[in-house]
């Protein structure tokens, strides 16, 4: 973000100016991806699995897995139910106003693989 912002790119941007941005990068940017490690995205897309409000996000590296991912509007009854055996514990700070869910199994492990994170285990056959 303090490189975005010593560059004038604004907090928020358009799909079209985004795309635009993650098609064509200043080389600043193209030069920062040149350098990543590949352990983590540098940008990452934040989607409410409730009502698909969505933002980009540069991701920290303290966020687990995430099972589901919401708004702060919604309320938990808006979520799936919980698998039997699992537990649920909310992560608050994902981006600017997401909340992450977390469903972890009787043996203590996410229900989502952390990089298979496209259904939650619960979920898979």
């Amino acid at each position: 973000m303090e490189m975005a912002h010593r560059h004038g790119i604004p907090p928020r941007l358009s799909d079209a100016d985004f795309e635009e941005l993650n098609t064509n990068p200043p080389p600043w940017l193209a030069q920062s991806r040149a350098n990543r490690t590949g352990k983590r995205p540098v940008w990452t897309e934040l989607l409410c699995d409730i009502c698909g409000e969505h933002e980009a996000a540069r991701p920290k590296k303290w966020w687990p897995a995430f099972t589901y991912l919401s708004c702060e509007e919604h309320g938990a009854d808006e979520l799936p139910a919980l698998a039997e055996g699992f537990t649920r514990r909310e992560v608050d700070g994902i981006g600017s106003h997401f909340i992450g869910i977390v469903d972890e199994g009787p043996d203590g492990k996410p229900a989502v693989d952390e990089f298979d994170a496209d259904e939650p285990a619960a979920d898979q056959a």
